[in-house]
């Protein structure tokens, strides 16, 4: 790589390490301001600090197909973690929907396949293999597992499973097609701005308590949506300009890092099991990473 294509792979890395603060303080959040109410005010601080920061992109100057596909992935991914992470039950489910999201990653490396022409050998599979069972060892924890009893996991929770699930397939979509539609233009900040406004629509029609704020409250919402701002700058100009291969692969690493600072920051003591589930979903990056690092 040359030194600028360095330079935006070390971008794309830092976004990995500021999204790995997002899935503890987006429930802290939730729980204050509600599902809605907090993702739409995180999603506003963020819109008004890459405004400030980058101004709006020129609508003119961004290719059709990135503007209205990929702004529509990028909204629609914003909305489904937030609101997942935000709708579930209790802390712990939280963690574990945060994990479902981290399925992405694969999920970015196996559409590559076919929409970027990504060239990789059979060591693909067994890697994307050991990601989705080590969600399953994730979903399952410490207990008993059965198709059965996953199910009846899920079924408590419909809504919020399918959220991330949803999530984790359209931010996949959305990183292959940035790179590949693109050509180089970053509709970030105007992205955030169309995910603010349909919160703000949403948290019209919604039963959710008013809005209160509290200075532990305010700081937590001042720095994740600062933090997102950057994070998110960040990875779009690592994706259009760095080694995509190399950055999917690193965010493989990310529910580590994730689930510690989340479990610390919401005082949850995940058992070995969950664990075991997080190390799986590394693994597999490491045979992704062998599958793919040949091409590049």
């Amino acid at each position: 790589m040359d030194s600028s294509a360095k330079r935006a792979t070390a971008f794309g890395l830092l976004a990995i390490l500021l999204w790995s603060t997002s899935v503890g303080l987006l429930r802290s959040i939730s729980e204050h301001f509600g599902p809605v109410g907090g993702a739409a005010l995180i999603y506003t601080v963020s819109a008004v600090c890459l405004c400030l920061a980058r101004g709006l992109p020129k609508i003119r100057e961004i290719p059709t197909r990135y503007l209205w596909i990929g702004g529509g992935l990028f909204v629609s991914y914003e909305i489904c973690l937030a609101l997942a992470i935000g709708l579930a039950h209790n802390r712990s489910q939280s963690l574990e929907l945060g994990m479902i999201n981290y399925l992405w990653p694969s999920l970015t490396i196996l559409l590559a396949l076919f929409i970027n022409q990504q060239r990789s050998n059979l060591w693909l599979w067994p890697g994307l293999a050991l990601s989705l069972a080590g969600i399953v060892q994730v979903m399952k924890g410490d207990g008993d597992w059965s198709v059965l009893q996953m199910w009846h996991n899920i079924l408590d929770n419909p809504l919020a499973y399918s959220l991330a699930f949803a999530a984790a397939l359209i931010w996949a979509l959305y990183c292959n097609i940035t790179r590949r539609w693109s050509d180089g233009k970053n509709g970030v900040s105007l992205f955030f701005c169309a995910t603010a406004l349909v919160l703000w629509v949403k948290f019209a029609f919604v039963n959710e308590a008013p809005i209160h704020f509290t200075l532990p409250a305010t700081l937590q919402l001042l720095f994740m949506g600062a933090s997102t701002a950057l994070a998110y700058s960040a990875w779009n100009h690592g994706i259009q300009r760095g080694n995509m291969t190399l950055l999917a692969t690193a965010s493989y690493f990310t529910p580590v890092l994730s689930a510690l600072i989340a479990s610390l920051w919401l005082g949850l003591h995940p058992g070995w099991g969950f664990w075991q589930g997080v190390s799986m979903v590394v693994g597999g990056s490491l045979l992704c990473w062998l599958a793919t690092r040949r091409y590049g």
